[in-house]
């Protein structure tokens, strides 16, 4: 049974309030931490919990903590920090990051927090905010065996699917790796859709053809309605995503390879960006295509 467990939570963003909730759900006692206290204060009084007065309170109080936070720097501050969760540590303390920030930040993080005798799991998820509602979050692991066992319970009231990838660093790389064929998978989709309204094809044929058949992916099935509507609902945040497409190429050339059509999207990514879209779904990389093409879908 969960029931009556402590577990500090750091982070209630668009992905972490839904995870955390789901721990609370599953029985687990939470004591959280956000940057803009008031969210924190909204959230505990809605799920019940206890509100920490910083991160070092969080580490102080709890065996496990979770962090889900934008990347690597705001990691490193609630972990390592002047007022972080391992200033004040115990001996039990086991950290898990849920957050996208990359394998040698995660090393380099996870070395900080070994020399304070804390450990460090890296577990990022995939499945944006609908699957983090649900708790069907595919969650992909870096960190030795035990730290492994004693972070499972949390991870199965979040995710679906959870998968040891490796020691600490793995499961980020794996997640740079998802993100960047899910991003490129979508650019792609998009350009499709725009060649089809620029032939002058029935799009709704277009789209079941290619749903149907090899053409069909997770991608085109979440993200045909956004683009064709242009509704940017932000369920991963397109500037998270090239964050995220830049963290893997800057790991492809670490290892001497180059990924040419994750590169083009990082492109039309940025494009989308600084046109004004970066808080927006990653959908919105469409209005990017949109300008070079001069095709309104």
């Amino acid at each position: 049974m969960n029931v009556g467990e402590r577990v500090g939570f750091i982070g209630l963003g668009i992905m972490g309030s839904r995870m955390a909730a789901n721990l609370r759900r599953a029985g687990f006692e939470l004591v959280v931490w956000n940057r803009t206290a008031e969210t924190a204060r909204r959230w505990a009084a809605e799920h019940g919990a206890e509100v920490a007065a910083s991160p070092a309170e969080v580490g102080t109080s709890c065996d496990r903590v979770v962090t889900i936070v934008v990347d690597g720097p705001q990691v490193e501050a609630v972990l390592l920090g002047e007022d972080g969760a391992a200033t004040a540590s115990h001996e039990d303390l086991l950290c898990i990051d849920m957050s996208t920030i990359g394998p040698a930040a995660a090393r380099r993080i996870g070395a900080g927090l070994a020399e304070r005798g804390v450990r460090f799991a890296d577990a990022p998820v995939t499945g944006s905010s609908p699957k983090a509602e649900d708790g069907t979050l595919t969650i992909m692991v870096g960190a030795d065996q035990a730290d492994f066992e004693r972070a499972r319970p949390l991870l199965e009231a979040m995710g679906e699917s959870i998968v040891h990838a490796g020691p600490l660093g793995d499961g980020q790389m794996v997640k740079l790796i998802n993100n960047a064929v899910a991003a490129t998978n979508t650019a792609v989709a998009a350009e499709a859709l725009l060649l089809g309204k620029r032939a002058g094809i029935d799009l709704d044929a277009l789209v079941a053809v290619m749903k149907a058949g090899s053409g069909g992916s997770a991608m085109l099935a979440l993200k045909e309605h956004p683009l064709r509507t242009h509704d940017y609902a932000t369920l991963f945040k397109l500037a998270h995503m090239l964050k995220d497409l830049r963290l893997c190429l800057s790991e492809a050339e670490a290892v001497g390879q180059g990924m040419e059509f994750v590169e083009r999207t990082a492109a039309i990514l940025a494009e989308a960006d600084a046109g004004g879209f970066g808080e927006a779904d990653f959908a919105a990389l469409l209005e990017a295509l949109e300008a070079r093409t001069g095709t309104r879908l």
